[in-house]
Protein backbone atom coordinates (compact mmCIF):
# COMPACT_ATOMS: atom_id res chain seq x y z
CA UNK A 1 0.00 0.00 0.00
CA UNK A 2 1.32 3.42 -0.95
CA UNK A 3 1.52 5.77 2.04
CA UNK A 4 0.64 9.36 1.22
CA UNK A 5 -1.42 10.56 4.20
CA UNK A 6 -0.42 10.06 7.84
CA UNK A 7 -2.92 10.57 10.63
CA UNK A 8 -1.49 11.66 13.97
CA UNK A 9 -3.91 11.37 16.89
CA UNK A 10 -3.09 13.78 19.72
CA UNK A 11 -1.92 17.37 19.22
CA UNK A 12 0.22 17.67 22.33
CA UNK A 13 3.97 18.18 22.41
CA UNK A 14 4.79 14.85 20.80
CA UNK A 15 1.95 14.81 18.30
CA UNK A 16 2.74 18.24 16.90
CA UNK A 17 6.43 17.35 16.70
CA UNK A 18 5.64 14.17 14.76
CA UNK A 19 3.31 16.12 12.47
CA UNK A 20 6.15 18.53 11.72
CA UNK A 21 8.72 15.86 10.78
CA UNK A 22 6.14 13.90 8.77
CA UNK A 23 5.22 16.97 6.73
CA UNK A 24 8.89 17.88 6.21
CA UNK A 25 9.36 14.31 4.97
CA UNK A 26 6.79 14.92 2.24
CA UNK A 27 3.72 13.27 3.72
CA UNK A 28 0.27 14.79 3.82
CA UNK A 29 -0.61 15.02 7.50
CA UNK A 30 -3.88 15.11 9.42
CA UNK A 31 -3.33 16.17 13.02
CA UNK A 32 -6.34 15.10 15.05
CA UNK A 33 -7.38 16.05 18.57
CA UNK A 34 -10.67 16.22 20.46
CA UNK A 35 -9.70 19.72 21.64
CA UNK A 36 -9.93 22.61 19.19
CA UNK A 37 -7.79 24.66 21.56
CA UNK A 38 -5.06 22.03 21.35
CA UNK A 39 -5.25 22.15 17.56
CA UNK A 40 -4.95 25.96 17.56
CA UNK A 41 -1.93 25.74 19.86
CA UNK A 42 -0.40 23.02 17.68
CA UNK A 43 -0.84 25.15 14.56
CA UNK A 44 1.13 28.00 16.13
CA UNK A 45 3.80 25.63 17.41
CA UNK A 46 4.29 23.87 14.08
CA UNK A 47 4.42 27.15 12.15
CA UNK A 48 7.07 28.35 14.60
CA UNK A 49 9.06 25.13 14.10
CA UNK A 50 8.93 25.65 10.35
CA UNK A 51 10.23 29.22 10.71
CA UNK A 52 12.97 28.00 13.04
CA UNK A 53 13.90 25.25 10.57
CA UNK A 54 14.24 27.82 7.79
CA UNK A 55 16.27 30.20 9.99
CA UNK A 56 18.64 27.39 11.02
CA UNK A 57 19.13 26.33 7.41
CA UNK A 58 17.59 22.89 7.93
CA UNK A 59 14.96 23.51 5.25
CA UNK A 60 14.43 26.14 2.57
CA UNK A 61 11.64 28.69 2.80
CA UNK A 62 9.95 26.92 -0.13
CA UNK A 63 10.12 23.58 1.70
CA UNK A 64 8.72 25.24 4.80
CA UNK A 65 5.74 26.66 2.91
CA UNK A 66 5.07 23.31 1.22
CA UNK A 67 5.28 21.57 4.60
CA UNK A 68 2.78 23.99 6.14
CA UNK A 69 0.33 23.39 3.28
CA UNK A 70 0.55 19.61 3.70
CA UNK A 71 -0.88 19.70 7.25
CA UNK A 72 -4.61 19.52 7.93
CA UNK A 73 -6.13 19.91 11.41
CA UNK A 74 -9.25 18.01 12.45
CA UNK A 75 -11.26 17.11 15.55
CA UNK A 76 -13.24 14.42 13.70
CA UNK A 77 -11.50 11.06 14.21
CA UNK A 78 -13.84 9.12 11.88
CA UNK A 79 -13.22 11.53 9.00
CA UNK A 80 -9.49 11.60 9.71
CA UNK A 81 -9.19 7.81 9.99
CA UNK A 82 -10.93 7.15 6.70
CA UNK A 83 -8.44 9.37 4.85
CA UNK A 84 -5.33 7.84 6.47
CA UNK A 85 -2.83 5.45 4.91
CA UNK A 86 -0.85 5.20 8.15
CA UNK A 87 -1.61 6.19 11.76
CA UNK A 88 0.53 7.31 14.70
CA UNK A 89 -1.27 7.67 18.03
CA UNK A 90 0.39 10.20 20.34
CA UNK A 91 -2.02 10.65 23.24
CA UNK A 92 -0.95 10.60 26.94
CA UNK A 93 0.41 7.37 28.41
CA UNK A 94 -2.92 6.14 29.81
CA UNK A 95 -3.85 2.66 28.64
CA UNK A 96 -7.63 3.20 28.84
CA UNK A 97 -7.27 6.24 26.62
CA UNK A 98 -5.11 4.36 24.12
CA UNK A 99 -7.63 1.49 24.16
CA UNK A 100 -10.45 3.86 23.25
CA UNK A 101 -8.42 5.43 20.44
CA UNK A 102 -7.32 2.12 18.93
CA UNK A 103 -10.82 0.69 19.00
CA UNK A 104 -11.99 3.71 17.01
CA UNK A 105 -9.04 3.45 14.61
CA UNK A 106 -9.80 -0.24 14.14
CA UNK A 107 -13.39 0.61 13.19
CA UNK A 108 -12.68 3.56 10.91
CA UNK A 109 -9.37 2.87 9.10
CA UNK A 110 -8.85 0.67 6.05
CA UNK A 111 -7.90 -2.89 7.02
CA UNK A 112 -4.34 -2.69 5.62
CA UNK A 113 -3.44 0.52 7.49
CA UNK A 114 -0.62 0.20 10.04
CA UNK A 115 -1.49 1.53 13.51
CA UNK A 116 1.51 2.78 15.51
CA UNK A 117 1.54 3.97 19.10
CA UNK A 118 4.05 6.55 20.29
CA UNK A 119 4.93 5.24 23.73
CA UNK A 120 7.95 5.05 26.00
CA UNK A 121 6.75 2.05 28.00
CA UNK A 122 3.28 0.73 27.10
CA UNK A 123 2.82 -2.71 25.51
CA UNK A 124 2.17 -2.80 21.75
CA UNK A 125 1.02 -6.40 22.24
CA UNK A 126 -1.71 -5.29 24.63
CA UNK A 127 -2.62 -2.34 22.42
CA UNK A 128 -2.80 -4.67 19.41
CA UNK A 129 -5.35 -6.79 21.26
CA UNK A 130 -7.78 -3.86 21.10
CA UNK A 131 -7.93 -4.30 17.30
CA UNK A 132 -8.76 -6.95 14.72
CA UNK A 133 -5.28 -6.64 13.18
CA UNK A 134 -2.57 -7.03 15.86
CA UNK A 135 -0.09 -7.88 13.09
CA UNK A 136 -0.33 -4.26 11.96
CA UNK A 137 0.14 -2.70 15.42
CA UNK A 138 3.59 -1.55 16.52
CA UNK A 139 5.21 1.00 18.85
CA UNK A 140 7.19 3.98 17.55
CA UNK A 141 8.96 5.69 20.44
CA UNK A 142 9.79 9.24 19.34
CA UNK A 143 11.98 11.45 21.53
CA UNK A 144 11.41 15.01 22.67
CA UNK A 145 11.97 17.43 20.98
CA UNK A 146 10.94 15.39 17.95
CA UNK A 147 12.36 17.73 15.25
CA UNK A 148 15.85 17.60 16.80
CA UNK A 149 16.11 14.01 18.09
CA UNK A 150 17.41 11.59 15.46
CA UNK A 151 16.10 8.26 16.76
CA UNK A 152 12.84 6.34 16.64
CA UNK A 153 12.85 3.26 18.85
CA UNK A 154 10.63 0.71 17.09
CA UNK A 155 9.14 -2.01 19.29
CA UNK A 156 7.57 -5.16 17.89
CA UNK A 157 4.62 -6.70 19.69
CA UNK A 158 4.08 -10.44 19.94
CA UNK A 159 2.06 -10.54 16.71
CA UNK A 160 3.62 -7.64 14.80
CA UNK A 161 4.48 -8.79 11.27
CA UNK A 162 7.81 -8.24 9.52
CA UNK A 163 5.89 -6.45 6.77
CA UNK A 164 4.76 -3.90 9.37
CA UNK A 165 8.35 -3.48 10.58
CA UNK A 166 9.51 -2.86 7.00
CA UNK A 167 6.80 -0.22 6.50
CA UNK A 168 7.82 1.54 9.73
CA UNK A 169 11.45 1.67 8.65
CA UNK A 170 10.53 3.21 5.30
CA UNK A 171 8.26 5.81 6.92
CA UNK A 172 10.91 6.65 9.53
CA UNK A 173 13.59 7.08 6.88
CA UNK A 174 11.38 9.47 4.94
CA UNK A 175 10.95 11.45 8.17
CA UNK A 176 14.78 11.67 8.25
CA UNK A 177 15.07 9.49 11.36
CA UNK A 178 17.25 6.52 12.26
CA UNK A 179 15.66 3.47 13.85
CA UNK A 180 16.48 0.65 16.23
CA UNK A 181 14.23 -2.41 16.13
CA UNK A 182 13.68 -4.17 19.45
CA UNK A 183 11.38 -6.85 20.82
CA UNK A 184 8.82 -5.86 23.39
CA UNK A 185 9.86 -6.00 27.03
CA UNK A 186 8.82 -3.55 29.76
CA UNK A 187 10.63 -0.23 29.30
CA UNK A 188 12.18 -1.26 25.97
CA UNK A 189 15.83 -0.07 25.77
CA UNK A 190 15.96 3.69 26.21
CA UNK A 191 13.25 4.07 28.87
CA UNK A 192 14.80 1.41 31.10
CA UNK A 193 18.19 3.12 31.11
CA UNK A 194 16.81 6.66 31.31
CA UNK A 195 14.44 5.76 34.15
CA UNK A 196 17.24 4.24 36.20
CA UNK A 197 19.52 7.25 35.74
CA UNK A 198 16.76 9.79 36.42
CA UNK A 199 15.46 7.92 39.46
CA UNK A 200 18.92 7.55 40.98
CA UNK A 201 19.53 11.26 40.44
CA UNK A 202 16.42 11.98 42.54
CA UNK A 203 17.68 9.62 45.24
CA UNK A 204 21.02 11.47 45.31
CA UNK A 205 19.24 14.82 45.51
CA UNK A 206 17.11 13.49 48.39
CA UNK A 207 20.24 12.21 50.18
CA UNK A 208 21.99 15.57 49.85
CA UNK A 209 24.80 14.25 47.65
CA UNK A 210 24.68 17.47 45.64
CA UNK A 211 22.42 20.13 44.20
CA UNK A 212 20.40 19.45 41.07
CA UNK A 213 22.75 21.72 39.13
CA UNK A 214 25.85 19.88 40.34
CA UNK A 215 24.39 16.43 39.66
CA UNK A 216 23.32 17.45 36.14
CA UNK A 217 26.74 18.97 35.47
CA UNK A 218 28.51 15.84 36.71
CA UNK A 219 26.49 13.61 34.40
CA UNK A 220 26.88 15.93 31.41
CA UNK A 221 30.60 16.54 31.69
CA UNK A 222 31.72 13.39 33.48
CA UNK A 223 29.67 10.84 31.53
CA UNK A 224 29.28 12.89 28.33
CA UNK A 225 25.48 12.90 28.41
CA UNK A 226 24.07 15.70 26.22
CA UNK A 227 21.64 16.64 28.99
CA UNK A 228 21.56 15.98 32.74
CA UNK A 229 18.80 13.76 34.18
CA UNK A 230 16.96 16.62 35.90
CA UNK A 231 16.92 18.80 32.80
CA UNK A 232 15.68 15.86 30.75
CA UNK A 233 13.08 14.88 33.33
CA UNK A 234 11.66 18.39 33.37
CA UNK A 235 11.28 18.32 29.59
CA UNK A 236 9.74 14.84 29.48
CA UNK A 237 7.47 15.59 32.44
CA UNK A 238 8.05 14.28 35.95
CA UNK A 239 4.56 12.77 35.96
CA UNK A 240 5.43 10.81 32.82
CA UNK A 241 8.70 9.69 34.40
CA UNK A 242 6.87 8.60 37.57
CA UNK A 243 4.20 6.67 35.65
CA UNK A 244 6.87 4.83 33.66
CA UNK A 245 8.76 3.96 36.84
CA UNK A 246 5.60 2.63 38.49
CA UNK A 247 4.95 0.43 35.47
CA UNK A 248 8.53 -0.86 35.39
CA UNK A 249 8.56 -1.36 39.16
CA UNK A 250 5.53 -3.63 38.82
CA UNK A 251 7.03 -5.44 35.83
CA UNK A 252 10.77 -5.56 36.55
CA UNK A 253 11.14 -5.29 40.32
CA UNK A 254 12.79 -3.23 43.05
CA UNK A 255 15.45 -1.57 40.89
CA UNK A 256 12.69 0.64 39.52
CA UNK A 257 10.96 1.67 42.76
CA UNK A 258 10.23 5.41 42.33
CA UNK A 259 12.27 7.76 44.48
CA UNK A 260 10.15 9.25 47.31
CA UNK A 261 11.36 12.71 46.29
CA UNK A 262 10.12 12.25 42.72
CA UNK A 263 6.73 11.21 44.11
CA UNK A 264 6.64 14.38 46.26
CA UNK A 265 7.45 16.62 43.30
CA UNK A 266 4.60 15.15 41.27
CA UNK A 267 2.19 15.38 44.22
CA UNK A 268 3.13 19.06 44.54
CA UNK A 269 2.31 19.66 40.86
CA UNK A 270 5.95 20.26 39.98
CA UNK A 271 5.84 18.41 36.68
CA UNK A 272 8.52 20.26 34.75
CA UNK A 273 8.50 22.67 31.84
CA UNK A 274 4.77 22.21 31.16
CA UNK A 275 3.89 23.61 34.62
CA UNK A 276 6.81 26.09 34.66
CA UNK A 277 8.22 24.32 37.72
CA UNK A 278 9.82 20.93 38.20
CA UNK A 279 13.30 20.38 39.54
CA UNK A 280 14.04 23.79 38.04
CA UNK A 281 11.79 26.83 37.60
CA UNK A 282 10.88 28.23 34.20
CA UNK A 283 9.36 31.48 33.03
Amino acid sequence: MKIETILIVGAGTMGRGIAYVASIGGYKVILNDVSNEALKSATKSINYSIIEGVNRGKITSEEGEESKNRIEYSSDIEYSSKKADFVIEAVPEVMDLKKNIFQQLNNFTKKDVVLATNTSAKSPTEIGSFTDKPDKVIAMHFFNPVPKMKLIEVIKGLETSEETVDIIQKVSKKMRKDTVIVNEFPGFVTSRISALVGNEAFNMLMEGVGTAEEIDKAIELGLNFPMGPFKLGDIVGLDVRLNNLKYMHESLGENYRPSPLLVKYVQAGRLGVKTNKGVYEYE
